[in-house]
């Protein structure tokens, strides 16, 4: 059967793109909806530290930064030194990692969406180069914990977490007997490790000079395109729209 496209179907379906292309380029440079992200990433001038690469561009601000760094920090009651004190290498890998979960405005084709009390959106299986991974694990294998999910199953009836009963303090090498362990298991599979290096492009870096800029731009902007990823939003509803118009017309 012959048919050509009417005059609706061909503004849904050019609606349609430009929906789906706005919401790829959205993914670019988009914050988490979370507990403490800003709304829009922008300039923060001085941001704290382990966090300053992030200053041109960032979803955190410049207190949560400085936050972040502390020993008992406020963000979310959470003690690095449930089971001791960790080492300062190792802290310093934590550190790096919750700077790029507040700070990046790059992770947006991993956001999630999520029913939690304290966010709304997650991201989920970011591909962490490689090389990171490995460094983090090297530098923490000898410290002390006593679960292999950090994300869930803590015991907060002292309004930080401790061990939860009949929890046993070991090595993070015995939770985490390889890089992969650590950096899947940690987080509920907020990272996968990549298996492409640092500088490829095709890889999250945790580590990076702002001098050279921000390697993770590209990367996104990569699995953003490549991925056909199409946000949350209209977009989805007018393609199907568009679909369904097709078929009548073919039936």
């Amino acid at each position: 059967m012959s048919w050509t496209l009417t005059p609706p179907l061909l503004l849904l379906a050019c609606i349609a793109s430009m929906y789906s292309a706005r919401h790829d380029t959205d993914l670019l440079n988009v914050c988490m909806d979370a507990k403490h992200h800003k709304t829009k990433p922008g300039p923060e001038d001085k941001l704290h530290d382990q966090c300053s690469p992030w200053k041109k561009n960032a979803c955190c601000s410049v207190s949560t930064s400085q936050e972040l760094h502390k020993d008992n920090s406020l963000l979310y009651n959470f003690n690095w030194d449930h089971c001791g004190k960790m080492e300062p290498d190792c802290k310093r890998h934590f550190i790096q990692d919750t700077c790029l979960y507040e700070c990046s405005p790059n992770l947006g084709p991993w956001i999630q969406q999520v029913n939690q009390s304290w966010r709304k959106e997650r991201f989920l299986d970011v591909p962490l180069c490689k090389e990171d991974c490995e460094s983090w694990w090297e530098a923490c294998r000898t410290s002390f914990t006593c679960k292999s999910n950090w994300q869930r199953g803590w015991n907060w009836t002292s309004g930080s977490n401790k061990c939860p009963a009949g929890a046993v303090c070991r090595t993070f090498e015995f939770y985490f007997p390889t890089p992969t362990a650590l950096c899947e298991d940690l987080w509920s599979h907020s990272y996968k490790v990549s298996q492409y290096s640092r500088g490829s492009g095709r890889c999250i870096q945790m580590w990076f000079d702002p001098a050279q800029g921000n390697p993770n731009e590209e990367v996104a902007r990569f699995y953003a395109m490549n991925a056909g990823v199409v946000h949350h939003g209209i977009g989805p509803l007018l393609l199907s729209l568009a679909l369904m118009l097709t078929l009548l017309l073919l039936g």
